[in-house]
């Protein structure tokens, strides 16, 4: 495939940035997106050119860290992660912008990478356990009954890429939030921070300057692993819970 890329360009945080142009040849149908990227950048390196800066790690769609707009879309046409999209989802001839991510709280550091530092000062200020675990214990040594572990699992599969943020209109992280306070709190190693956990990281989730939700949808619908829209619904709940409680005190 030959494909034109617009490509937005930013040398550091304090440029101002604009979209670059750049024609790509021999492309696979077969080559990952971020394989097409690497492609752009050996042959800007070759003509001496500063190569397009972008997040990546794994490329096995599990470290998050693959983090773009294609095409207005957060991560693509498909709903999975950038690094797992294909380049069978285009066409040859097609015209693709790539963007970084979108938000006031994920400032860009250069090209298509940005800070998205944000989200780990909220697992800080409360995504944890202080429950002793030791080594890893019996498989029943604490019964947890299976909708309460399905539910865990489901929101322990977010990975934290910013998806929901890129694609909610007031660049809201709830679904991110929900999902890390609802993986804990419904565990019984959870249990002794289950009111201070969702206060300090709700709290934290606005000091960063994420917008307001307003339950568009769109998160969910961005989301690579599925977090389903109803987590924001059993974290508002567990807001009022720990709201209420510690207005008893």
């Amino acid at each position: 495939m030959k494909l034109t890329l617009r490509v937005w360009r930013q040398r550091n945080a304090d440029a101002e940035g604009a979209m670059s142009t750049y024609e790509v040849d021999g492309i696979s149908s077969d080559m990952s997106f971020l394989e097409m990227l690497d492609t752009l950048n050996e042959e800007l390196i070759l003509k001496g050119e500063d190569p397009v800066a972008f997040d990546h790690d794994c490329r096995e769609g599990i470290c998050g860290a693959c983090s773009l707009v294609i095409n207005g879309d957060a991560h693509g046409p498909e709903r999975t992660t950038t690094c797992q999209l294909h380049m069978r989802s285009f066409h040859d001839g097609d015209t693709i912008d790539v963007e970084p991510w979108r938000a006031s709280a994920f400032p860009v550091v250069k090209d298509l990478v940005v800070d998205r530092s944000a989200l780990d000062r909220i697992i800080q200020a409360g995504g944890y356990v202080t429950a002793p675990t030791g080594a890893a214990p019996e498989a029943h040594a604490t019964p947890v009954p299976k909708p309460d572990a399905d539910f865990a699992f489901e929101h322990a599969e977010c990975i934290g890429c910013g998806a929901c943020v890129a694609a909610c209109p007031n660049g809201a992280a709830m679904l991110f939030t929900s999902a890390k306070v609802n993986h804990l709190n419904v565990l019984p190693q959870g249990a002794p921070e289950r009111e201070t956990r969702v206060l300090d990281m709700v709290a934290q989730m606005d000091e960063e300057g994420f917008g307001g939700c307003t339950l568009t949808g769109e998160c969910a619908t961005a989301c690579p692993k599925g977090i389903p829209l109803m987590s924001i619904t059993g974290m508002n709940k567990e807001w009022l819970r720990a709201t209420r409680k510690a207005a008893k005190r």
